[in-house]
């Protein structure tokens, strides 16, 4: 580096290369906790390519994908069902055969629940360690305003419980196969091509069942004791952390699976919605006239509709129709929360984004003829993008409140797929009876879901704008210049 040369100037990985062991110990810490579920981390990449092949007319290369996939369950891991497996049968001695150590199925189960969410905060606490370390070697600058960000955030108590409980339903939806007492395949989808052990009483002996049919003699309906309630066991000891659903299909495992699905549909109509809303928000802030013209008229014709009666109507007309059957229909849902959501984000951005467009650095970079794309692109859209995460965060559990409300009416996705809002529709018969967890269990994570979406994004508002809760800076330029970046 040359003497007149600024910090500034020198590319990251000039820095690193001058100064590579903190990167190398990060790294190969992050080596070392993905090692440890190497096979999960594949299955899951493999997964989403099957899930995006899927979605083309001729589905190409999906059986090659297939077969990865079952190649990918097979490399051992250490947080998986095979090596901590909690599915068994208890002997006439009341010894437990076929679990983790011979551990009662509960506590077995319980403990790869725990290993599995300690595996996920260490992750973290390692993304923390990393992010330190980058501040201290490698950043050119001392201070930025993203570190009064962080701070704030990390003093907001509603913030950080909003954090945690998101973080549990990433987790859950992430880790879904392995945190499941058992696999969506064998318990739900296909359980009549499964079968489990039990000891059978009658001729004492260890007999083989289909889990089809052990489900219909486990199933929850409320009456005359048909019921398997959260943390028990049923009569051919399978234990179920949740109970049993109405057609006796474990709930804890059909709720794991539908946090997936409506993790997914979330995201992606948000990445979908939070894309069209940025690249109008900055071209009708930079063009303005005609192009702020014709955004205004059409955002408030959309959100000039009930959302929730388009989202129903959509999804009736649609049902029947090719694009309902791509991946059970959530295709469908995330192309009707696209249309849909954007026009609010782009109002929310579009004041800010004016705002921006206003500031003399703007006016400069146009009199050094730099080209509109890189103005918006360099000066624009660091200070936008952090209300695009505040709003986000507010939005997604509104989806996943949407998607469960038209699985209730049973619209959206499409059986025997697991979503929310159908266990919550199966259960509400019995919500004054012995199987009253069938409908509450799946209402209060909805619930809790919701509030801590809500909380993330409070806590994100206050961390980038002090006013919002009675900080000492002052001035339009301080809330937004915590969504740039150093």
């Amino acid at each position: 580096m040359s003497e007149t040369q600024s910090d500034e100037e020198v590319p990251l990985r000039d820095r690193i290369a001058a100064n590579p062991r903190p990167a190398l110990q990060w790294l190969a810490g992050a080596l070392v906790l993905l090692a440890v579920e190497f096979g999960a981390f594949i299955g899951v990449i493999i997964q989403l390519a099957l899930t995006a092949v899927r979605l083309l007319p001729s589905n190409p290369g999906a059986a090659a994908l297939a077969s990865a996939g079952e190649a990918a369950e097979a490399i051992p891991t250490l947080l998986t069902r095979g090596l901590i497996p909690n599915q068994g049968y208890q002997t006439a001695s009341g010894e437990w055969m076929g679990t983790f150590l011979g551990l009662e199925p509960a506590y077995a189960w319980l403990l790869r629940v725990v290993l599995i969410y300690a595996y996920a905060f260490i992750w973290l606490g390692w993304f923390w360690v990393g992010y330190r370390w980058f501040r201290k070697h490698y950043r050119y600058a001392d201070w930025t305003p993203r570190d009064d960000v962080v701070d704030r955030l990390r003093s907001h108590r509603w913030g950080q419980f909003g954090f945690v409980l998101v973080l549990a339903f990433f987790v859950l939806a992430l880790f879904a196969p392995a945190l499941g007492p058992t696999t969506v395949d064998a318990n739900i989808q296909s359980p009549y091509t499964h079968y489990t052990k039990y000891y059978d009483d009658e001729i004492e002996s260890v007999s083989n069942v289909t889990v089809g049919t052990a489900n219909l003699g486990s199933t929850s309906q409320g009456a005359g004791g048909e019921n398997v309630g959260p943390w028990s066991y049923d009569d051919y000891g399978r234990f179920h952390p949740f109970g049993t659903l109405t057609d006796g299909k474990d709930l804890f495992t059909f709720m794991a699976a539908g946090a997936r699905i409506s993790l997914m549909i979330g995201l992606v109509s948000l990445m979908i919605a939070g894309f069209i809303a940025t690249a109008l928000a900055m071209l009708t802030a930079y063009y303005k006239g005609l192009a702020d013209l014709a955004a205004v008229i059409t955002s408030d014709s959309i959100q000039s509709l009930p959302v929730l009666l388009v989202l129903i109507l959509a999804s009736a007309v649609f049902g029947n129709t090719w694009i309902a059957n791509l991946y059970n229909g959530a295709v469908l849902l995330i192309a009707i929360f696209s249309v849909t959501y954007w026009p609010f984000f782009w109002r929310a951005l579009r004041g800010p984004a004016l705002q921006i467009s206003e500031q003399e650095w703007i006016d400069a970079a146009k009199s050094f003829g730099q080209k509109p794309r890189t103005i918006m692109q360099k000066h624009m859209f660091p200070y936008v993008v952090g209300y695009l995460l505040i709003y986000a965060s507010l939005t997604l559990g509104g989806i996943i409140i949407a998607v469960a409300g038209l699985s209730y009416l049973g619209l959206g996705i499409t059986p025997p797929t697991p979503e929310w809002g159908r266990a919550i529709s199966a259960g509400q018969p019995y919500v004054a009876t012995a199987s009253w967890h069938i409908s509450l269990i799946p209402g209060i994570m909805i619930t809790l879901i919701v509030v801590g979406f809500n909380a993330l994004g409070d806590g994100i508002r206050d961390a980038l704008d002090p006013q919002s809760e009675g900080g000492e800076e002052t001035g339009g330029e301080a809330a937004v210049a915590g969504g740039g970046g150093a």
